[in-house]
């Protein structure tokens, strides 16, 4: 991967705090469960609650403290711009129906809640999970943004015996990965389609995280190639560009 990294904070009564510096990446930061404040350059502090995102700028020290248990994804990409700190919060993109949306139809349907998109200004970075509906296909019809963003997922909220099957190909005939996935595993993805299936009677989620090669310029949400033997109706993200 050129443009992306990935790291995961999990904290707990044990290990309560961490401090980190964002150097010259703008960082992103999911709270995926718990809860935990978090503290940038010094300033006021800020708390967050599951599903909400924090945008931190590049140049920056950061803390991060739970009196409980926390697990934050952590989405960097290095940038030149100077962005402000921003707070997302799950509810108000609940209700945005350009952020949260159901797409997809039969053997396809999911849920999909963007986090850090158009709704936060940033140089590269773009955020957001997804849930399928049991035993359902997701990124269906396949699609690829090779030349703009790269591209992983972190699946979650995925006990066992829940598992997926997640391929990425240029060439369908022959793909780069087939792999099982459960949760906590992770699949990258700098070029190529990505559709992934659950098992029947399971959903498959995943958080995804993308960096745009051009900063700015390439940094948008839903701009696709649909593969052309199933790009007769779309891409099925049409909702995030309204």
């Amino acid at each position: 991967m050129k443009r992306l990294h990935y790291g995961r904070i999990l904290l707990d009564q044990t290990a309560p705090k961490v401090v980190f510096e964002t150097c010259g990446r703008e960082v992103g930061l999911l709270c995926m469960s718990g809860q935990c404040v978090v503290q940038v350059n010094g300033g006021d502090t800020i708390g967050l609650g599951q599903y909400d995102a924090l945008y931190v700028p590049r140049g920056s020290t950061v803390a991060v403290s739970t009196t409980s248990a926390v697990d934050l994804v952590e989405c960097g990409a290095e940038v030149e711009g100077n962005y402000p700190i921003q707070v997302v919060r799950y509810r108000d993109v609940e209700q945005s129906p350009a952020l949260k949306f159901t797409a997809g139809g039969d053997a396809t349907r999911r849920e999909l809640s963007i986090l850090i998109g158009k709704n936060v200004d940033a140089g590269r970075i773009v955020a957001g999970f997804t849930r399928s509906a049991p035993g359902h296909w997701t990124s269906w019809p396949p699609h690829e943004h090779t030349e703009i963003l790269e591209e992983m997922y972190v699946y979650f909220d995925m006990p066992p015996p829940a598992f997926g099957v997640q391929l990425v190909y240029t060439d369908p005939e022959t793909p780069e990965v087939v792999a099982v996935v459960r949760d906590g595993d992770a699949v990258l993805m700098p070029a190529g389609y990505h559709p992934n299936v659950a098992a029947p009677g399971h959903s498959i989620n995943f958080v995804w995280l993308m960096a745009a090669h051009r900063e700015r310029e390439d940094r948008v949400f839903g701009v696709v190639n649909v593969q052309p033997a199933f790009s007769q109706r779309g891409s099925g993200l049409e909702a995030s560009l309204k």
